[in-house]
């Protein structure tokens, strides 16, 4: 039986996100995107990356994140970040300026199935528990106390066991770019990995960087999706 027919992939992202998601995915966008728009200028679209939920406990005491905007809105202020910055990053190659993108006329990558017809949200999770286990920081007794966090949750048996797998297996970059339909899935894979880095941590880096060559992300589009992974707060 295939994944998406055991259980909720976009369930399953909001919970590695941390957040309890958006009723109405596509306003939850058109705010965050309103946000972006009024930190234009500023180092940190996204204001604080990480609410909580598995990533929070994959990171550990890595990194320090508050609610910010993807505690706000979960999978949608991903999603609309990376939508932004693509569209962004297409108008400055055609000689214009930034601008605002327009959640209510797209779709957010993350809505559109994966290049092999399997939900494209089970690819940034991926993306992200891949991108936190770059610096092998996930020993045995940490890979058991993951487990036990894991199991209080509220996931269900199959969601569990899937989290599992991924936490005891290599993800394979080559797989995990493959699965990007269309460029604006890219830049949201690319965005999902980001956050769950350390930057200057050189192994993470190397997650990042051949994880950027296998996308092929164009390197302005990179510094956008960089820029706005940051945290605006120290």
């Amino acid at each position: 039986m295939e994944v998406r027919d055991v259980f909720d992939p976009k369930q399953l992202l909001e919970q590695v996100l941390g957040s309890a998601g958006a009723a109405n995915a596509r306003s939850a966008g058109r705010d965050v995107v309103d946000r972006l728009d009024a930190q234009k200028g500023s180092q940190a679209f996204a204001g604080g990356a990480v609410a909580g939920g598995l990533l929070g406990l994959l990171l550990g005491g890595k990194r320090q994140h508050g609610g910010g905007l993807l505690g706000f809105g979960g999978a949608a202020a991903l999603g609309a970040i990376a939508l932004q910055a693509y569209q962004n990053y297409q108008r400055q190659q055609a000689g214009g300026g930034a601008g605002q993108a327009d959640i209510g006329a797209l779709s957010l990558p993350h809505d559109r199935p994966a290049a092999d017809g399997a939900p494209f949200q089970l690819a940034l999770v991926r993306a992200m528990v891949g991108a936190a286990k770059a610096d092998g920081h996930i020993d045995a007794k940490e890979q058991r106390r993951l487990f036990a966090e894991v199991e209080r949750l509220g996931l269900d048996a199959d969601a569990k066991a899937y989290i599992f797998d991924l936490l005891t297996q290599d993800v394979d970059l080559y797989d995990l770019a493959r699965s990007a339909a269309t460029p604006e899935q890219g830049a949201e894979i690319y965005l999902a990995a980001r956050l769950a880095i350390d930057a200057d941590e050189p192994a993470e880096r190397a997650y990042l960087d051949a994880l950027a060559t296998r996308l092929q992300i164009p390197a302005d589009l990179r510094k956008t999706l960089d820029a706005a992974s940051l945290s605006s707060t120290p």
